[in-house]
C-alpha cells in the first residue's frame, strides 16, 4: 500500500507539473487544489486484493508505459469498461469518467451503480474525460494508478496523467483494445493477473449458458449496422465488441458482411445506404438510434426500410440508453446485465422469421 510519505510527496511534485503543462494544453480552470479532504474521504480500499510479490510492474502502451512501482489502492478509470473490471476485481474506483448518454437518473452507469451500491462503497467521483479532461479533479483524487486501455486518450493527456499517476493506456490504437486483453492489462495492473482468466472464463460461460437455452438461434443470420446521418449505412464487423457479444449467443454473422472493408481502428465499415440490398440475406438486423428523432428518420428511407429483415420487422434495437451501452462492451458487469434484456428482445424479432 502506498505510504502517506510518498502520496504526499507525489502530489506536491504533480501539481508543479500540472501547472508547468496547464498552459500547452490549453486546459479549461485546470488549477490545482490543496484540499486533500475529498480524496481522504471518496472511494472504497482495494486493500486485501492483489499480490504485493507482483510490483513492480510495467505496463506498455502506444503512447508510453505505466510504471507501477507497488499495489494500487487508489483507481481512477477513464474511458470505458475499465471501471467493470475493476470492480469485478475487489478495487472500488475513487474516480470514473463520466458518460452521460448511457447513464441513467443517478448519473452513472447502472450496471456500475448496482455493484458498487451492492458492495457497500462510495460511490466514485464522476470525471469528464475526452477533450474536456478534468486534471484539476483526478489530481485531486491522488490516484496510485489511471485505467485507460479502452479509451481514446491522446499523447498530450497520457503524458501529463502520466505525471499524475502510472497510466494504463492502449496496446495498439484508440478505442481498439479487445474485451480480454483490457481484462488481463487491469489484473496486471491491479496486481491480479491470474484473476484475469477467471473473469474472462466467466463471460465466456455465461454467454455460453445463454446460447444453450435458446437452440433456436443456430444458424440465424445477423448483420450490426448504425447509421451517421440519412443516407449513411455503416455495418459492424465480426471482431467488435456488440458483434461478438451477439455471436457469442448462438448467432451468426451474415457471411456478406466479412467482404466489407474496415475503415482503420473501427472495427466497421461504411458501405452507404445505396448498398443495403447487400444484407438481404441477413435474417435479423442489429442497431442501435441516437434519439427518437434519428430513429424515424431513418426509418423512413425507402432503402432502409426495403432491406427485408427491417421490412419484416426482425429488428433487434434497445430504446434506452444504458442498454445501447451495455450491449457494445464486454466485461465482466456489462455481460450478466446484458444477457437478461438481449434474449427477450432477440426471441421477439426472431418471431418475424416465421411471419
Amino acid at each position: 500500500m502506498p505510504s502517506t510519505f510518498s502520496r504526499a510527496a507525489r502530489r506536491q511534485r504533480l501539481t508543479l507539473a500540472a501547472a508547468a503543462t496547464a498552459a500547452a494544453l490549453v486546459l479549461s480552470g485546470c488549477s490545482s487544489s490543496d484540499d486533500d479532504e475529498s480524496a481522504d474521504s471518496t472511494g472504497g480500499s482495494a486493500e486485501g486484493n492483489g499480490d504485493a510479490a507482483a510490483f513492480p510492474v510495467t505496463i506498455e502502451s502506444a503512447l508510453g508505459d505505466a510504471e507501477i512501482p507497488e499495489q494500487p489502492e487508489r483507481v481512477i478509470t477513464l474511458g470505458q469498461g475499465s471501471a467493470e473490471t475493476a470492480i469485478a476485481l475487489g478495487h472500488t474506483p475513487v474516480g470514473v469518467e463520466s458518460y452521460e448518454w448511457g447513464a441513467d437518473e443517478t448519473g452513472y452507469l447502472p450496471w456500475v451503480h448496482e455493484a458498487i451500491t451492492e458492495n457497500g462503497d462510495e460511490l466514485p467521483e464522476l470525471i469528464a474525460g475526452g477533450e474536456n479532461l478534468d486534471f484539476d479533479t483526478i489530481l485531486e483524487l491522488e490516484p496510485d494508478v489511471i485505467l485507460a486501455p479502452w479509451s481514446g486518450i491522446t499523447q498530450d493527456q497520457f503524458d501529463l496523467l502520466n505525471d499524475i499517476a502510472p497510466t494504463v493506456a492502449y496496446p495498439d490504437l484508440a478505442w481498439s483494445t479487445n474485451w480480454d486483453e483490457q481484462i488481463e492489462l487491469i489484473a496486471t495492473a491491479l496486481g491480479q493477473p491470474d484473476q484475469a482468466g477467471v473473469l474472462i472464463q466467466d463471460i465466456q460461460d455465461q454467454l455460453a449458458e445463454a446460447a444453450a437455452s435458446r437452440p433456436e438461434y443456430e444458424g440465424v443470420t445477423f448483420s450490426y449496422i448504425y447509421n451517421t446521418g440519412p443516407g449513411t449505412l455503416g455495418v459492424f464487423l465480426p471482431e467488435e465488441q456488440r458483434v461478438e457479444m451477439v455471436t457469442s449467443l448462438g448467432l451468426t454473422v451474415d457471411p456478406v458482411v466479412e467482404t466489407f472493408e474496415e475503415v482503420e481502428g473501427t472495427d466497421s465499415a461504411l458501405i452507404g445506404l445505396e448498398n443495403g440490398d447487400q444484407l438481404a440475406d441477413s435474417d435479423l438486423i442489429f442497431t442501435f438510434y441516437s434519439d427518437e428523432a434519428n430513429r424515424e428518420e431513418i426509418e423512413a428511407q425507402p432503402l432502409y426500410s426495403a432491406i427485408p429483415a427491417i421490412e419484416r420487422g426482425g429488428v433487434v434495437y434497445g430504446d434506452e440508453n444504458p442498454f445501447v451501452t451495455a450491449s457494445s462492451m464486454i466485461n465482466p458487469l456489462t455481460v450478466p446485465w446484458s444477457i437478461d434484456r438481449y434474449l427477450p428482445m432477440i426471441d421477439e424479432a426472431l418471431a418475424t422469421l416465421d411471419n
